[in-house]
């Protein structure tokens, strides 16, 4: 199957693409270098105490989680009812869970045996309730794809958090620098929603049967998603250690990064697009492709770059007490590529309204997820978890493939055809880097060669993986895509520099 012309939907998903791709980057800059500073200065202790607390904190915000996002991005006739009805629902939901997470304080000190919590909750609990009040208006702009609004409302949030948190480390070199901090992005993105969106949401419950008919799957599923998000640092918390804890939650942020993380605001540019497209189901499965390929050609060699690189990352970038991260983050950058080209399709079933086919797909995860968790993390620790999650996304994959399949009229191979030329290409940039690394020289505890052997790893991987998928994409005549974009950027850039070089044609 040939990807036809570029329609007018995918020209807005691309255009939403950027926006959220340029954010992400910078967003995931500003968190790398907050995290990196972080983990200088704090131990892995105090992240796990944080983690120990943001179990509770995403589980009470199962009790929030109606989608009605989803749903005013999803319904052409949502109206001013239906966005009150939502602020209003998002106040009281957020007030009430917020007095029970503090009310489950205690609790939670004897369960974890840790009487540290107690205040961090109190603390995040507030932060919980005063999130409610943010303004629903902000939806309006992925609503009507203005994505340059939301990049910069986005952007404002985590900068907000930034500027308030690594000073707080620098003064209390604790754990409390880290809760205080998010306690003031809080306050300062609820303000910073008024601000960029001329909405004005009022009490009112006057869509309340709607919104709470079409809001059934989305709960379950967040139910589930809960599960497949947080079971292992439940599971881990309960039998390890707050350090223990601390090692897979920075393993996992780092590992998943490149990945996820520039994965979502493609995701996010595509929801409205799928949603649009929905009622021509050939249009909607042509742009789905577009969306995957350009998924593929980014997540696929950011996840086993950093596979490739992690041993030298580790030290170069946390620091030496954080060595233990090193083979977690690899296991758990494998996971990060097979979810990366997955994710999308969850999207695509919320477009056609079938958010029931979610609710099964993650429900079969959870229940693979938890049968193995618990005696993989009793048996090996955290190393264990890393490894149940990637042998659980592989699983997956089967039962991914064969529901969009039947739900697009999508076969394996038309699917498959689009990560073939990535993968090829991530392959071989990793065996050069392997191969570069093996004949370097380093010395163990001084950081400064590590850092240079990842600048000229990431150099060699980057200018490998770029010229094996040129080769590739020529062998395979050039195809429509972003492939060609990209290469026919280059050389315009390369013949404003004086450099004549035919790239694409």
């Amino acid at each position: 199957m040939s990807l036809k012309p570029v329609s007018e939907i995918d020209a807005k998903i691309a255009k939403g693409a950027v926006w959220m791709i340029a954010f992400k980057f910078l967003d995931r800059g500003i968190g790398l270098i907050s995290t990196l500073i972080l983990a200088r200065m704090l131990v892995p202790e105090d992240f796990g105490l944080v983690a120990m607390s943001m179990i509770l904190i995403a589980a009470m915000q199962l009790l929030v989680s109606f989608g009605f996002d989803v749903q005013l991005i999803q319904n052409p006739k949502a109206g001013p009812d239906h966005f009150n009805t939502a602020w209003t629902f998002n106040v009281i939901f957020a007030t009430v869970c917020g007095i029970c997470l503090a009310a489950l304080a205690v609790p939670a000190v004897h369960y974890y045996d840790e009487p540290r919590l107690e205040a961090i909750l109190y603390v995040l609990a507030l932060g919980f309730a005063i999130q409610g009040f943010s303004n629903i208006g902000t939806v309006k702009f992925q609503r009507e794809m203005r994505f340059d609004k939301e990049f910069r409302f986005l952007l404002s949030k985590r900068l907000a958090t930034l500027v308030v948190t690594i000073p707080l480390a620098f003064i209390m070199r604790n754990y409390w620098a880290l809760v205080l901090g998010q306690l003031a992005g809080t306050i300062l993105s609820v303000i910073q929603s008024y601000v960029v969106s001329t909405y004005r949401p009022r009490l009112s419950l006057a869509a309340r049967g709607e919104m709470f008919s079409a809001s059934k799957w989305l709960v379950v599923n967040n139910v589930i998603q809960f599960v497949n998000n947080r079971a292992a640092q439940f599971i881990i918390a309960h039998h390890t250690d707050p350090a223990s804890l601390g090692v897979h939650s920075i393993s996992t942020e780092i590992a998943t990064m490149p990945t996820t993380e520039l994965v979502a605001p493609i995701n996010r540019a595509a929801f409205p697009g799928y949603a649009k497209a929905a009622h021509d189901l050939d249009l909607l499965r042509d742009s789905f492709l577009k969306v995957i390929s350009s998924i593929a050609l980014f997540s696929i060699p950011a996840g086993i770059g950093i596979f490739a690189v992690a041993d030298l990352l580790v030290p170069a970038a946390l620091g030496w007490k954080w060595l233990a991260a090193i083979p977690l983050i690899q296991i758990l950058a494998v996971h990060g590529v097979i979810k990366a080209v997955q994710t999308n399709i969850t999207y695509v079933y919320l477009a056609l309204n079938r958010p029931r086919l979610i609710t099964i797909v993650w429900a079969v995860q959870a229940v693979i997820m938890v049968a193995l968790l618990i005696p993989a993390v009793d048996h090996y620790g955290v190393i264990g978890a890393s490894w149940t999650y990637l042998v659980t996304g592989i699983v997956m994959i089967p039962v991914n493939q064969s529901m969009v399949a039947r739900c697009l009229g999508l076969g394996w191979t038309t699917f498959c055809r689009q990560l073939v030329r990535p993968l090829l290409a991530a392959l071989a940039m990793a065996g050069v880097v392997l191969a570069v690394k093996s004949q370097l020289a380093l010395r163990h505890g001084v950081t400064l060669d590590y850092v240079l052997a990842l600048v000229l790893c990431v150099a060699v991987g980057g200018l490998t993986y770029a010229t094996t998928l040129y080769l590739l994409w020529r062998l395979a005549k050039s195809p429509h895509g972003l492939e060609r974009y990209g290469f026919g950027r280059v050389e315009n850039v390369l013949g404003k520099a004086g450099i004549r070089i035919k790239l694409v044609g």
